[in-house]
């Protein structure tokens, strides 16, 4: 057994703690911020094609379907977590996220990985990004979300999990996205919600900001260059098919 297939076995319960039954109330209130973070980036229409890879216990599923997405699959390697999912959607299939998407030819609008690439190799990385290129349509958008090399705490993220390979910062993502053919790459981070989360999230906003300037000053001072200007520990990318 491989240290991938010993690690993925019982993910979920060994390093995300989850149970074995999907919890509606903590999945809706991990979208209120999920909104602010994806603000711009979801399909407009309700039949728009999506596929979540890595979906974990479903919480991006769920996110979906509340919000009048009818037509997503979820796909996860770890046979856990795909139990858990399908207590949201049957549509969720126990699969590795390559091998998956080499099936899928130019057919999804949207393609989300949230905590995916940051698990491959550096060559089944570039595999991973050219499959998702083919799995979209004309047009289609991905979303990537993955520790922040930027951060100072973001090796908290990266060396917190075994089956980590990689660390990102949002320049090598942007490089990696256009590299495979992407077109109007954005990064953002993942920090306090301004907005619609909550009041202590709202305060947490304005401080944010002014840590973000201490930490671009830091930047300047020490290189002459601001660096990326995305510092939380988690980042999110976003780019589009031509």
């Amino acid at each position: 057994m491989t240290y991938r297939e010993k690690l993925y076995e019982d993910y979920g319960r060994a390093f995300q703690d989850t149970s074995e039954c999907f919890d509606s109330l903590a999945a809706r209130k991990w979208a209120r911020a999920y909104r602010w973070y994806f603000r711009g980036w979801l399909p407009q229409k309700g039949n728009a094609r999506i596929a979540d890879l890595a979906c974990g216990g479903g919480r991006l599923l769920f996110f979906l379907k509340e919000s009048g997405f009818d037509n997503f699959v979820g796909v996860d390697i770890s046979p856990g977590q795909v139990s858990v999912a399908k207590q949201v959607t049957s549509n969720v299939f126990q699969e590795n996220a390559i091998d998956y998407l080499g099936g899928q030819k130019g057919v999804f609008d949207l393609i989300v990985a949230l905590d995916l690439i940051e698990h491959f190799t550096k060559d089944e990385l570039l595999r991973f990004l050219d499959a998702c290129i083919g799995a979209l349509g004309p047009g289609g958008r991905v979303v990537y979300q993955t520790p922040n090399a930027d951060s100072p705490f973001g090796l908290t993220h990266r060396y917190g999990d075994l089956t980590h390979e990689i660390g990102f910062n949002a320049d090598l993502l942007t490089r990696l996205m256009k590299l495979a053919g992407l077109i109007e790459v954005e990064t953002r981070e993942l920090g306090p919600v301004p907005f619609g989360y909550s009041l202590v999230s709202t305060v947490r906003y304005p401080l944010w900001r002014c840590i973000r300037a201490a930490v671009r000053l830091w930047n300047i001072v020490e290189t002459g260059h601001p660096g990326s200007g995305v510092y939380t520990r988690i980042i999110l990318a976003s780019g589009r098919k031509p």
